[in-house]
Parts: C-alpha cells; sequence; structure tokens
C-alpha cells in the first residue's frame, strides 16, 4: 500500500523544545537572523540551530526543506519588515522612493542576512506582496506595462544590490573597517596636487561622501528618469 502523506501541521512539533519553547517556522527564522548576526553564515548549520532551539537538528526539516528554503525564509522576513515600516501616500514618486529606502534599510539592520539572501528570489508570500505593490504603484500612475516592469526590475535590483554593498562594508570587522574610512582622509586627502589633481581638488568631498551610502542618490536619479519618461509619455529620451 502507498505511505500515508501526512499534513504539514501534523509534523510539526507540539510539544516544548529542552528550553520549554514551542517551535514555530517564526522562532526558527529568528533565532536564524539572531546566530547570523553573531557567527555570520558559515555559523548557520543545523546542528548550532538545532542546539540555540533545544531541539535536535532534525527537527528543522519539519519546517524547511533545507537550510536553503531556511535562508528564502529570511530573505521573506526582511521584505515583510520592510513593507510593514512603509506607509503608501499615493503619490507613486513619493512611495517608490520610501519603499525603497525601507527595503534598504530592514536588509541592513541585519547585514549577515542582507549577504545571504539578497541575491534569492524567495517566492513567498510578503515578497510577491513587495512585487505585487511596486507593479501597482507604477501601472496606477499610468506606466505602460512594459516600462512598468523595467523600472520595477532596476528599482528591485538597485536596492537589493545596494543593501549587499552596504552590508559588506557592515560585516568587517570595526577595527578594518575604521582603517577603510580613515583613507579618505589620510591616504587620499594627501595626494599631491601636481600627480593626481582631480583627487586633490575634490579630497574634503570624497572623505564627507565616501563614507555613506550612494543609495539615496542614485535611487533618486533612477526615479528622475523614470518621472522623465511618464512625462515623455514612455518614450526614450
Amino acid at each position: 500500500m502507498p505511505k500515508k502523506v501526512v499534513p504539514e501541521a501534523e509534523r510539526r512539533r507540539r510539544r516544548p523544545t529542552r528550553q520549554g519553547t514551542v517551535l514555530s517556522e517564526e522562532l526558527i527564522v529568528a533565532t536564524a537572523l539572531r546566530m547570523l548576526r553573531e557567527h555570520g553564515a558559515p555559523g548557520l548549520t543545523a546542528r548550532r540551530l538545532g542546539a540555540a532551539l533545544g531541539a535536535d537538528p532534525s527537527t528543522l526539516y519539519r519546517y524547511f526543506a533545507g537550510l536553503d528554503d531556511l535562508t528564502r525564509a529570511i530573505g521573506e522576513v526582511l521584505m515583510g519588515r520592510a513593507l510593514d515600516s512603509w506607509t503608501p501616500t499615493g503619490a507613486w514618486r513619493a512611495d517608490l522612493r520610501a519603499l525603497g529606502l525601507a527595503i534598504h534599510a530592514s536588509y541592513l539592520a541585519h547585514p549577515q542576512a542582507a549577504l545571504l539572501t539578497a541575491s534569492r528570489v524567495t517566492g513567498r508570500p510578503r515578497e510577491i506582496a513587495v512585487d505585487e505593490t511596486v507593479l501597482g504603484i507604477l501601472r496606477g500612475a499610468g506606466f505602460p506595462d512594459a516600462d512598468a516592469v523595467g523600472v520595477y526590475h532596476a528599482f528591485i535590483d538597485l536596492a537589493l544590490a545596494f543593501a549587499a554593498l552596504d552590508a559588506g562594508a557592515l560585516t568587517i570587522k570595526d577595527e578594518a573597517r575604521a582603517a577603510d574610512e580613515d583613507m579618505w582622509s589620510t591616504t587620499y586627502a594627501r595626494l599631491p596636487a601636481t600627480t593626481h589633481p582631480h583627487i586633490a581638488a575634490t579630497a574634503p568631498l570624497l572623505a564627507d561622501r565616501m563614507n555613506h551610502s550612494a543609495y539615496p542618490l542614485l535611487l533618486d536619479t533612477l526615479l528622475d528618469h523614470t518621472e522623465g519618461r511618464l512625462g515623455a509619455g514612455g518614450e526614450e529620451g
């Protein structure tokens, strides 16, 4: 006879763990986020996660198909938090800008998780809700579907690319990051105008800007271009 298929809900643990907590997908993801923050991606293993939860590592597979599935769930949580922190106003440009900044900030709040998940497509409900929201804003503003998809593509990739880039800086050890940041006010600022006239002329501005994310500027540049296309009826300018 064929093996009976046990529904997912019945496979999940109902009894408390050794630590007295009842497992859930939300608890596992929260614990994984903490482990990523403390140990980075190499420290996130089924064995260590089980130990942190006070459960057998095999318990993880009652909730997720594996660590890759858990990775998608972590990305889903970061997207969901961005959406939850965002309030629409009905003004398409302001709404896209605020949502882009919310996505960037949500990922940077967990830089180790950002590096692990920024390049992933989760296919989960909260990520899908973000995609639907962005496309809805653009189509509601009057963009033809082809333009809406093109802008959505650039918008989401820009947010996630800078999330990964800026998260990378945040995961460097404090001493190394401080040394990198000091380069602009030490090494670059001391280059002579005779050999590096352009760097010498702009050294104070470089020192002021280069240790901050360029994402807001690039986001505004994308929105400027997008607004121009809308005004031109979608024609290339």
